[in-house]
């Protein structure tokens, strides 16, 4: 799209094919360009009747959309969105992951809203970090001076905030092969079940061998100004024997690590009481299945 004034012609919207074009753009374009994939978090944001530009639309660069296996694992395109993720063939691990997918917005909502999206938009409630912390994600950005690859724990940095420097965009979200393993589960508390912006949520995953636990990874999300790992809890249940996972669990054991947060949905106290719980019906989702297995 393109508005003329005079002899000048003011280009406000720019959508290319390839990420070459996108990046040669946003070099030019300076520090007010906003980049745009599902818009369903950029339009609610937007106080205005149309998005001010300039505005990149990186939806029509094809290998930002695709879920592919590697050598080194798993890469998701940063525009494939909560329905490709979903839709895709991939291992129990990320089945936390999936069931996040699930519960972000409406269907509309997941057929556009993408992955990168969620993570830019950096909102302690985000439905999708949680599960993301369980599996080691890293972010791929690239930028006018190359590519780099940051872990999901350093890029999100505040409410809001990210390590994503001016003229980046985020092109690929990656999960090591190693972190790819065992059975991952989500529970999200709301105040009602659709529609809904979550109070708090646990993801966790778990790799049982010989009936011990082997490899435990616990997040907490919608609890404190960024979602969280729980290293104490972790180290708490390896190598203990899978059925007692979910009662060496303790409110204190889990507490340690954890900050609070109090705003209209709930206040710390309430998020503290229940973020454990959560915490303890995401692993009891996990051990039946494992049981199975």
């Amino acid at each position: 799209m393109r508005r003329c004034r005079g002899n000048e012609t003011l280009v406000s919207y720019h959508r290319p094919e390839t990420l070459k074009d996108a990046l040669d753009w946003l070099a030019g374009a300076g520090e007010r360009a906003r980049i745009a994939a599902g818009c369903t978090d950029l339009f609610p944001a937007t106080e205005r009747p149309s998005l001010p530009g300039p505005i990149l639309d990186i939806t029509a660069i094809p290998e930002l959309r695709e879920i592919t296996r590697t050598a080194q694992g798993w890469r998701f395109g940063a525009t494939a969105t909560w329905t490709d993720l979903v839709r895709a063939d991939l291992p129990p691990a990320f089945d936390g992951l999936k069931a996040a997918a699930r519960e972000v917005g409406s269907i509309q909502i997941q057929n556009a809203g993408t992955l990168a999206g969620n993570l830019c938009n950096a909102s302690p409630a985000a439905d999708g970090v949680p599960g993301w912390l369980t599996l080691d994600a890293m972010v791929e950005l690239a930028g006018a001076e190359g590519r780099r690859t940051l872990p999901l724990t350093a890029f999100l940095t505040g409410p809001r905030q990210t390590a994503l420097a001016p003229g980046e965009i985020m092109t690929a979200i990656t999960v090591p092969e190693a972190s790819a393993s065992g059975q991952g589960a989500f529970v999200k508390l709301g105040a009602r079940s659709y529609l809904v912006i979550s109070i708090a949520m646990a993801a966790v995953r778990l790799r049982v061998e010989a009936g011990q636990i082997a490899e435990a990874a616990l997040s907490i999300g919608a609890c404190s100004a960024v979602a969280c790992r729980l290293p104490v809890a972790e180290a708490r249940l390896l190598g203990q024997p899978v059925e007692a996972a979910v009662r060496l669990l303790a409110d204190e054991v889990i507490a340690g690590d954890l900050s609070p947060i109090s705003d209209v949905r709930g206040d710390a106290a309430y998020r503290l009481a229940a973020a454990p719980e959560l915490l303890r019906r995401a692993v009891a989702k996990v051990i039946p299945l494992r049981e199975v297995a």
